[in-house]
């Protein structure tokens, strides 16, 4: 997932972490954020080495924040390509969404970007003709760019059931967020019903000109995957 050395130090044991039952992969990404996070905020983006979520790699993604409520997928695992039935590099994370729901994401993603913390979603597809109910978790966890800035998000979707007809896009059902700033851990959870009641602002669409790679594209897909060096 980056070009940097592969370090010791960023394979990390699972043991002794908060666990995110039914969703192993989550679990891994997490504790491995944390791992990199030490005693700051959170890691930099250039920390990440693929051998540290060795077995997440297919749920794992890379975003990055090109506006306002508004992230890219960068890189992206198998299963988010098998959820959507194409490539999904270039796509903003919102287009894995159903209309109601993005203007809360992208609240959400402004939120990760700006006051860093751990943040889990809950997901959730009803069934439709070729569509068996899906239920499901994100989890996105904010890193500093080489520049200082924090634009990108290490995440991890994991979608439990049979996907059916793609595309599947899903419901933003619950939310809850682990905040770290000020040396503490707070955990704040909104439901559903507490979005539709008292979050309407919606940050807007509204995006730089960016070229969309996708299924036409003339060029392999960088689908996260381990590289293992022949170097000690």
């Amino acid at each position: 997932m980056g070009h940097t050395d592969h370090t010791a130090q960023n394979v990390v044991a699972m043991s002794d972490h908060r666990t995110h039952v039914g969703y192993g992969p989550l679990a891994q990404v997490e504790a491995y954020w944390e791992s990199l996070r030490g005693s700051r905020l959170m890691p930099r983006r250039s920390d990440i080495d693929p051998r540290g979520i060795e077995t997440a790699l297919e749920y794992a993604f890379i975003l990055e924040r090109v506006a306002v409520g508004v992230a890219r997928l960068r890189i992206a695992g198998g299963h988010l390509r098998d959820i959507m039935g194409m490539e999904v590099r270039g796509m903003p994370i919102t287009a894995l969404f159903a209309t109601q729901s993005r203007p809360r994401v992208a609240e959400v993603l402004e939120e990760v970007f700006q006051m860093p913390g751990q943040t889990s979603l809950h997901l959730i597809a009803p069934a439709a003709h070729g569509r068996p109910a899906l239920a499901g978790r994100m989890l996105l966890l904010p890193l500093e760019s080489d520049l200082g800035d924090v634009s990108r998000v290490l995440g991890c979707l994991m979608m439990q059931g049979d996907i059916g007809q793609t595309p599947r896009r899903f419901d933003l059902a619950q939310e809850t967020r682990h905040s770290v700033l000020g040396g503490t851990t707070r955990a704040l959870t909104h439901t559903r019903q507490q979005q539709q009641a008292g979050l309407s602002k919606n940050f807007g669409f509204a995006e730089e000109n960016r070229s969309f790679t996708g299924p036409i594209a003339q060029q392999s897909p960088p689908y996260l995957r381990l590289v293992k060096s022949e170097q000690d």
